[in-house]
């Protein structure tokens, strides 16, 4: 799908019964290539596909299948259930709009809410309700249109930090076999809730492939990110049994392959901030990275600090911390045994 105003240009594919989380930051492309799925925002290229439904294209004459036709339901961060109508109502909504019968609305409303642990919620207000119970309801409402293809647009954003869990293992149970999209900025939501994974950047899928692969082999820089690995992406040169990845900016990682990563090509070296070590001076020893430079953030991370510079971050305890003496501006030396870098293609 191609939309030009926002330099949108992507291909994405989801298998039946999966589901895809799209990671990105904001301004990536991730709610506007929901919104061109949904049918909320007409691309200007390319096609949008449902099994051998073709929902938008700009072939010939063009197809433009609107929103409600479509099978898809989107769930949005806010529930923004219907004020005037009850919970039970608000579910019983999406199949009456669909021509089904005021019994059979009301027997799936019924089961939805039962299925999202809500069922003594159906006489109530949207008003009378909690952040959590209203995201439960929403969900229930899209379910009981019994989409083909399930929209969720970060869900659990606007929750607070006691309702968020519990709702994300009720959208584990309640996804299962369903073939979804999930927009969501939290890694913890794509571990549990997608199988596969698409990091977009600038409007361009960078990345894609199975969750576990993307996050523990990351090859772009925010999937590092969020999976809280440091990244480093350059040019491969292989030495005896060490592979080392330069940078145009110079900086150079050595690492450890299973890949065959030849001499010359694009290749990432990857590994925990608790494999860097951090001194004020350079230590003994001959370490195989070594890298100075200046502390631009001090950031509390579990029972650490995470140690963050311009090109790597270090995980350290606060006595360590404090013995060092460091703070914000202050250099540092930093380095990394080839052992706890993995090297691969980019």
């Amino acid at each position: 799908m191609r939309v030009t105003g926002r330099d949108l240009d992507l291909r994405l594919q989801v298998p039946r019964g999966r589901t895809l989380a799209l990671l990105g930051a904001n301004g990536a492309g991730k709610s506007t290539a929901l919104a061109c799925m949904a049918g909320l925002l007409r691309p200007d290229g390319g096609e949008v596909r449902l099994g051998d439904r073709v929902l938008s294209s700009s072939r010939g004459s063009g197809t433009w299948v609107p929103p409600h036709a479509r099978g898809v339901a989107l769930l949005a961060q806010e529930a923004r259930l219907f004020p005037h109508l009850s919970v039970a109502d608000n579910v019983a909504f999406g199949p009456r709009s669909a021509g089904a019968s005021r019994r059979e609305a009301r027997e799936r409303a019924a089961h939805w809410l039962a299925e999202v642990d809500a069922s003594d919620l159906g006489p109530r207000r949207p008003t009378a309700l909690s952040g959590g119970q209203a995201q439960r309801v929403a969900i229930a409402r899209a379910l009981a249109t019994e989409p083909q293809v399930l929209l969720l647009d970060e869900p659990l954003s606007a929750l607070d930090v006691e309702a968020a869990p519990a709702i994300r293992q009720l959208l584990r149970r309640v996804l299962r076999d369903r073939t979804t999209v999930v927009v969501t900025h939290d890694v913890l939501d794509a571990v549990l809730l997608a199988d596969d994974v698409a990091v977009l950047e600038s409007g361009r899928v960078v990345e894609q492939g199975p969750t576990t692969r993307v996050l523990s082999r990351p090859r772009s820089a925010f999937a590092a990110r969020i999976a809280g690995l440091n990244l480093v992406r350059g040019t491969a040169s292989t030495s005896g049994a060490s592979t080392a990845v330069t940078t145009p900016q110079g900086l150079r990682v050595e690492g450890l392959t299973d890949d065959s990563v030849p001499d010359g090509e694009a290749a990432v070296a990857v590994f925990s901030p608790s494999a860097v070590g951090v001194y004020r001076d350079a230590p003994h020893g001959s370490p195989r990275t070594t890298v100075r430079a200046r502390v631009t953030d001090l950031e509390p991370h579990g029972h650490q600090v995470r140690v963050h510079t311009p090109y790597l971050s270090a995980d350290v305890t606060p006595a360590a911390l404090a013995e060092l003496g460091l703070s914000v501006g202050d250099e540092a030396v930093l380095t990394v045994k080839a052992s706890e870098v993995a090297v691969y293609p980019a």
